[in-house]
């Protein structure tokens, strides 16, 4: 055997990408010699779904298992006793190589009832995904080694920031209802953590944010609302937030915006990189500031992408459209720009197309879904500028009016764009006389383009015609090839 298999850093890199490849080649090394076998066993033992690999070290549940997948089902547990102390002894033979972990069947746990309550059965756990909404047996697996959990309720999060001192990620899904009670004691815990690189959870009073802002490990940021949740007062405590100097993520799923533009306006990113918001409720008023409170939160330098959707419940008064980009022209760094608002339409002209694409010299996704009830000022002359500018972008999908379609030279030398794939058309009946010449400039201009999206649902048969032509064009060019090819 070479001497480099000695030394254990080696050892475990060779056994990390063969597991990577077949867990059968690392069971089959685990065997080979001693010098093998407990990096090789390590690996095997680090993740596990469920706890059927370690139940099945037990003689009286090995057989009863279903061994076909690695996706177990626990329906086999039904009925059947729980450990007794020999057999969890058994069942402990390998816990302490277990670095990940996903919970989900509660079967499972009742089988446990024999080891008490203050052991810990995975000493050396890194990572625990609780899909579970009881807390009993939880403790059981919560050493002070563990640095992520995902949780489902707010009721296990009092065992986890007590006993997991140096937790790094933490994620509780709490889609149920909450009470004020309940977020103010998520919002007492959360601040135990001293070392969060990652938090996903409900909202946090303004004390807790006080906490996150000061914290040097934190990176990310996800703030998901409670389907019934009582809102914070907005008139008491708010204070001015330290800057979060290294979180490069911010996101928030909430009702109303309110919420949002009050962090917003109390607080500076720095390092922010990315930024996504997802609304339910919200007027046009409200709309222009939260914008407006995201163009002052000190990230112009290195915001790098926007992600906005406001859904279906979103309502403008009749005749109103929202000015975004103007509030967006800021963000010079800019790759990727997503903005989702099924309710509205949302302005956007040839020169303020021009302005945003001169602005953002690293873009590269430029998508744009609203209402389309209005047809787009955007021309095709202006696309072209636009693309000779940022021969780069590879998305753009805001309405193209083809409108004066005429006024494009379908003979003139084109410039091939052949990074840009997906394209977005108004392709409303009075807007397309031709949809042949529409198809031709697409197919012409744009090589990696196989489809066209409209703007409204109503309208489909003419796009449909549009991409049908397309269809036809790329067949016809691939016939040519083939033939070319073959003399």
């Amino acid at each position: 055997m070479h001497q480099a298999l000695l030394v254990s850093e080696i050892l475990r890199e060779i056994l990390a990408h063969t597991d990577q490849i077949a867990r059968k080649s690392t069971a089959a090394l685990a065997a080979t010699c001693k010098a093998f076998h407990e990096p090789a066993m390590d690996l095997l033992w680090a993740e596990m779904y469920q706890l059927e690999p370690l139940l099945g070290c037990v003689t009286r549940l090995h057989p009863l298992i279903d061994w076909s997948g690695r996706i177990y089902h626990s329906a086999w547990a039904i009925n059947v006793e729980p450990l007794s102390a020999h057999e969890a002894r058994q069942f402990l033979r390998h816990s302490t190589r277990v670095r990940s972990l996903e919970m989900s069947s509660y079967r499972l746990l009742k089988l446990l009832s024999v080891i008490p309550i203050e052991t810990c059965i995975f000493p050396r756990l890194r990572s625990l995904t609780w899909n579970l909404f009881t807390v009993k047996y939880f403790d059981l697996f919560l050493p002070h080694t563990l640095r992520q959990c995902y949780i489902l309720s707010l009721k296990q999060l009092q065992s986890v920031v007590t006993r997991c001192a140096a937790l790094e990620l933490l994620s509780i899904q709490n889609s149920d209802t909450s009470t004020a009670d309940e977020l103010s004691l998520l919002s007492d815990r959360v601040r135990l953590c001293k070392h969060l690189v990652t938090l996903s959870c409900p909202t946090l009073n303004w004390a807790a944010w006080k906490h996150l802002s000061n914290l040097p490990t934190l990176l990310t940021v996800s703030i998901v609302e409670a389907r019934i949740a009582p809102p914070w007062s907005l008139e008491q405590g708010i204070i001015n937030f330290s800057p979060f100097l290294n979180v490069t993520a911010l996101s928030f799923r909430l009702h109303s915006a309110a919420y949002s533009m009050t962090i917003l306006h109390h607080s500076q990113f720095p390092s922010l990189k990315e930024f996504e918001i997802n609304l339910n409720v919200l007027s046009s008023a409200e709309a222009e500031q939260l914008f407006r409170a995201l163009s002052h939160c000190k990230a112009c330098q290195t915001l790098e992408k926007i992600t906005i959707t406001l859904n279906d419940k979103y309502q403008p008064p009749l005749g109103n459209s929202l000015t975004v980009i103007p509030h967006l022209l800021c963000f010079t760094q800019l790759q990727t720009l997503r903005l989702t608002c099924g309710d509205t339409f949302i302005y956007l002209d040839d020169d303020l197309l021009l302005e945003a694409i001169s602005t953002w010299p690293h873009i590269r996704t430029l998508e744009i879904e609203d209402s389309g009830l209005r047809s787009s000022p955007v021309t095709f002359r202006a696309l072209f500028t636009a693309l000779r500018l940022r021969p780069q972008l590879h998305s753009l999908r805001v309405a193209i009016s083809t409108v004066n379609i005429n006024d494009i030279d379908t003979n003139a030398e084109p410039i091939q764009h052949s990074s840009l794939e997906t394209l977005q058309l108004e392709t409303s009946e009075f807007l397309v006389a031709d949809p042949e010449a529409v198809a031709r400039i697409i197919f012409t201009w744009f090589p990696c383009i196989n489809y066209v999206f409209g703007s409204t649902d109503d309208r489909e048969d003419r796009r449909d015609e549009v991409n049908k032509h397309l269809r036809s064009l790329k067949a016809a060019a691939l016939h040519v090839t083939g033939a070319a090819s073959n003399t």
